[in-house]
C-alpha cells in the first residue's frame, strides 16, 4: 500500500510542478523536490484520508501542500544553518546562492497555499485554517531554535516545546489534512493530529540522535551538523545534565562558541556524549513518545486495519538508520 502511494504520489508531484518561466525561480523548486526523501508527511496525508473512508486520491493537493511547505522550510533551514548538505547533495543555497534560495523557498510556499484551492470552500477554510496556524508554529520553533544556541540554560521541557513546534506540528497537520478531507468529526480529527505529534517529536529525537551518531552518506546530511552549530539538542541537554563539573565546563566552552577546526569539535563532543551513555538515554526517549503516539492512535475511531497500516507506517519511521 505505502509503495502505491509514493508512487501516484510522485505522478501527481511532477504533473503539478514545472520548471516554469522564469527558470531561475523554479529550477531549485524542482531541484530539491527531486532529492528523494521518504515523503513522510504527504505519505502521512494520504494514509489519514484513507484510514478515515475516502479514496486517497482526493487528498493528493492537500499532501503535495504539506510537500511542498515543508521543503520550503529545508531551504530555508539549510540558508540558516549555513548547512553543505540536503539528503546527500549540495544544498540549494550553496548550489545557487542565498539570493535565489531565499526567493524560490517564499515561491514554494505561495504554490503549497495555492493546492489548497483544490478545495470546496468549507473543508478549504479548515484546511487553509490549520496551514496557517501550522506555518506560524513551524516560524515559532525555528526562532526558538536559533534562540537556543546562544543560551546557556535551555531546559529540556523548553527543547521539546522547540522540537514540537518545528518539526512536530507539521506531522500532526499532515495527519490531520487527511482526516478534514474525509470529513471526519473534529475529536477524530484531533486524535489522529495529536497521534502525528507525538511521533513527530520521535522522529526530530531521532533525527538528533542521526546528526551524530549516523552515517554522512547514508544520513544525507553532514554529520555533527547539530553540534557545529551549536544546537541545544536533547543530546547536549543530557549530557550536560548527567556530566562531572570538567566536563561540563568543557562543553559549555565548546559551544559558547565557534570553532576553526570543526572535527576536533565534533570528536570531542561526542567523546563525552558517549562516557555518559547518552546515545542509550536518548533512544530511550524516542521510544518513549513512539509508545504514547501508538497508544493515541488506538484511540482513534478507524478500522483496525487502517490502524495497523498506520502503526507499521510509525514503526518503520522510527527503526531507520538513515
Amino acid at each position: 500500500m505505502i509503495s502505491v502511494l509514493k508512487e501516484e504520489f510522485l505522478k501527481h508531484l511532477d504533473k503539478k510542478v514545472e520548471v516554469n518561466h522564469p527558470k531561475n525561480l523554479y529550477e531549485p523548486i524542482a531541484y530539491i523536490l527531486g532529492l528523494g526523501g521518504k515523503k513522510i508527511r504527504p505519505l502521512l496525508t494520504l494514509l489519514s484520508a484513507d484510514a478515515f473512508g475516502i479514496d486517497y486520491k482526493k487528498a493528493l493537493d492537500a499532501a503535495l501542500a504539506i510537500e511542498l511547505f515543508h521543503n520550503f522550510t529545508l531551504i530555508h533551514d539549510d540558508i540558516m544553518d549555513a548547512a553543505p548538505l540536503r539528503r546527500g547533495n549540495i544544498t540549494v543555497h550553496k548550489k545557487w546562492g542565498i539570493n535565489r534560495g531565499i526567493l524560490s523557498g517564499d515561491a514554494m510556499m505561495v504554490l503549497a497555499y495555492q493546492n489548497l484551492e483544490a478545495y470546496n470552500d468549507e473543508v478549504f477554510k479548515k484546511l487553509n485554517r490549520l496551514f496557517s496556524k501550522t506555518a506560524l508554529e513551524v516560524c515559532d520553533g525555528q526562532q526558538l531554535d536559533v534562540d537556543f544556541e546562544t543560551r546557556s540554560n535551555v531546559t529540556v521541557d523548553e527543547y521539546i516545546e522547540m522540537i514540537s513546534l518545528k518539526t512536530s506540528v507539521l506531522v500532526g497537520c499532515a495527519l490531520k489534512f487527511g482526516a478534514v478531507i474525509a470529513n471526519a468529526s473534529d475529536v477524530e480529527a484531533d486524535k489522529i493530529y495529536k497521534f502525528g505529534l507525538n511521533l513527530g517529536i520521535a522522529f526530530q529525537l531521532q533525527d538528533d540522535y542521526l546528526d551524530t551518531f549516523g552515517n554522512s552518506k547514508s544520513f544525507g546530511k553532514q554529520v555533527g551538523g547539530d553540534i557545529i552549530e551549536n544546537k541545544k539538542t536533547l543530546l547536549f541537554l543530557t549530557a550536560l545534565k548527567l556530566s562531572n563539573n570538567e566536563d561540563k565546563e568543557k562543553l559549555r566552552k565548546m559551544y559558547a562558541e565557534k570553532h576553526q577546526n570543526n572535527d576536533d569539535k565534533v570528536l570531542a563532543v561526542i567523546a563525552i556524549f558517549n562516557k555518559y551513555e547518552v546515545p542509550s538515554l536518548i533512544k530511550q526517549e524516542i521510544e518513549k513518545y513512539t509508545k504514547k503516539s501508538f497508544e493515541i492512535l488506538e484511540t482513534v475511531n478507524i478500522p483496525d486495519e487502517k490502524k495497523q497500516m498506520l502503526y507499521l507506517f510509525g514503526e518503520n519511521l522510527m527503526n531507520r538508520n538513515v
